[in-house]
C-alpha cells in the first residue's frame, strides 16, 4: 500500500484555541497507491482552514480538537464535513444529536444499563441520570454525517465513531482507517484506544449481535 504525504512549511497546533507554531509539520494519511486515488483526492479535498480560524471555532463551540484533528484541517478540508466557518445551525444540532438521540433509545428500545441503578418510574429522572452520564464522558465533535471523534485525550489516534442513537460503531481506529471507509475501501477497523462511555456502547452492540 502507498502512502500520501502531505507537507508543510511551518503550521501551527492549535488546541482549545491556543495557537503554538510548529515546524516542519508532516500528517500522513494513508489513502492508497497515489496514481489509483488522486482523482479521488480531488474531489475530497478542499483547501485548509487557517489557524485562527479554528481557535475562534473551538472558541465558540467550547471544544478542543485532537492534535491529529488540527492538523489534518490546517492541511485540507473534506468538502464533505461541517464547515466550521459557516455551518453553525448544522454544527449545533449534531454536538445536540449523541445525548437525543440516546435520549430516545431510553424511552423508546428500553435503554438502560444495570450499573445506572434501578430504572426510575419518572422520565425526568431518566433523563437526568442519563444526561450526567453523557456529560461525564468525551464530548464528541462532530465530523460528517453522524460520524464524530472524541475531543478526549488531546492527543492522536483517537478512533471515529458512527452514533446512530445508542446504535455506536467504531468507523475507524483513527483518522487513516476512517478516510480509508469513507472513500470505500473498508479497511478493516484495527486496534482501538478505549474512549469511556462511548466504547462501552460499542462493545455492547457487539454482545448484543
Amino acid at each position: 500500500m502507498g502512502n500520501v504525504w502531505v507537507k508543510g512549511k511551518v503550521r501551527a497546533a492549535i488546541s482549545c484555541g491556543v495557537v503554538a507554531s510548529a515546524a516542519h509539520v508532516r500528517t500522513r494519511v494513508e489513502i492508497g497507491h497515489h496514481r489509483c486515488h488522486a482523482r479521488v483526492m480531488r474531489d475530497l479535498w478542499a483547501g485548509g482552514y487557517k489557524a485562527d480560524e479554528l481557535a475562534e471555532a473551538q472558541e465558540r463551540y467550547g471544544l478542543c480538537f485532537p492534535l491529529d484533528l488540527i492538523d489534518l484541517l490546517l492541511d485540507r478540508r473534506p468538502v464533505d464535513w461541517w464547515d466550521w466557518r459557516s455551518d453553525d445551525q448544522g454544527i449545533r444540532s449534531a454536538l445536540k444529536q449523541p445525548l437525543e438521540g440516546l435520549l430516545f433509545d431510553l424511552e423508546n428500545n428500553d435503554l438502560w444499563w444495570p450499573e445506572w441503578g434501578e430504572r426510575p418510574n419518572s422520565a425526568a429522572d431518566r433523563t437526568a441520570i442519563l444526561t450526567s452520564i453523557v456529560d461525564a464522558a468525551p464530548r464528541l465533535i462532530p465530523l460528517y454525517s453522524h460520524r464524530y471523534i472524541p475531543e478526549t485525550p488531546q492527543e492522536a489516534g483517537n478512533p471515529v465513531f458512527s452514533v446512530m442513537q445508542s446504535d455506536v460503531i467504531y468507523h475507524g481506529a483513527n483518522f487513516t482507517d476512517y478516510i480509508a471507509n469513507e472513500i470505500g475501501r473498508s479497511q478493516p477497523v484495527g486496534p482501538v484506544r478505549h474512549i469511556p462511555f462511548w466504547s462501552e456502547l460499542v462493545g455492547r452492540n457487539c454482545w448484543a449481535e
